[in-house]
């Protein structure tokens, strides 16, 4: 019984490592830390996340999977190079399947999950630097997609997020900060706890179609 216990923390922390290794080298990844075509060492990393190399290796190869790193045989690990032309197929892929998590958060979140959405809505509206509106703003995608309680839908959505949000951080320095961004995301908080499914989706849909033509106009 003790030796069952042991190996079932011992899975907690090396689960937990794991976690911790792909969110950090995740949004390095995506917030530019480790800009596009950087190799990646495994022990520097494991270093200085203070984890193992194991943690590090699976994190890699998730990220691999994820389009965020790519690995050459005999050459070594690196961050993927960023295609500006992605951004057409992000956007019509993540413009079905949100609005489909944004109707399933409307009628499947529980209190808690939908009191977090429109909490994170109103530290967006009252936050005015731009970095930190993003932050929340990805913060609010991965809340929705929680709630939507579909963990196929979700594991989906949050990688195309990663590869939408690493091109945003790449044309931040272009891109017009709009007052009118937080709208959007109060309509969808205010579907979600209203049970409204298709305001909701709505809400997400014209938020993507306008974070969008953002991105375009600066590419």
């Amino acid at each position: 019984m003790r030796s069952e216990i042991f190996e079932m923390q011992a899975r907690q922390r090396d689960g937990s490592a794991v976690g911790l290794a792909y969110e950090s080298i995740r949004d390095r990844i995506i917030s530019l830390a480790l800009p596009p075509g950087a190799p990646l060492n495994e022990t520097e990393l494991a270093n200085q996340l203070g984890v193992g190399l194991t943690p590090v290796r699976d994190s890699i190869k998730r990220l691999a999977l994820e389009h965020l790193i790519v690995v050459y045989p005999r050459r070594g690990t690196f961050v993927s190079e960023i295609n500006l032309a992605d951004e057409r197929w992000l956007t019509e892929a993540r413009v079905e399947m949100e609005g489909l998590a944004a109707e399933l958060a409307a009628s499947r979140g529980n209190l808690e999950e939908r009191r977090a959405i429109m909490s994170c809505v109103e530290k967006l509206l009252a936050e005015s630097h731009p970095l930190r509106i993003n932050a929340i703003d990805t913060e609010f995608h991965r809340l929705v997609y929680r709630a939507a309680h579909n963990p196929f839908l979700e594991a989906s959505l949050n990688q195309y997020l990663n590869l939408s949000v690493r091109l945003w951080y790449y044309c931040r320095d272009r891109l017009r900060a709009k007052s009118s961004d937080g709208d959007f995301h109060k309509q969808v908080a205010d579907a979600i706890m209203a049970g409204d499914a298709q305001g909701a989706r709505a809400g997400i849909v014209a938020h993507l179609r306008q974070s969008s033509a953002d991105l375009r106009e600066v590419m």
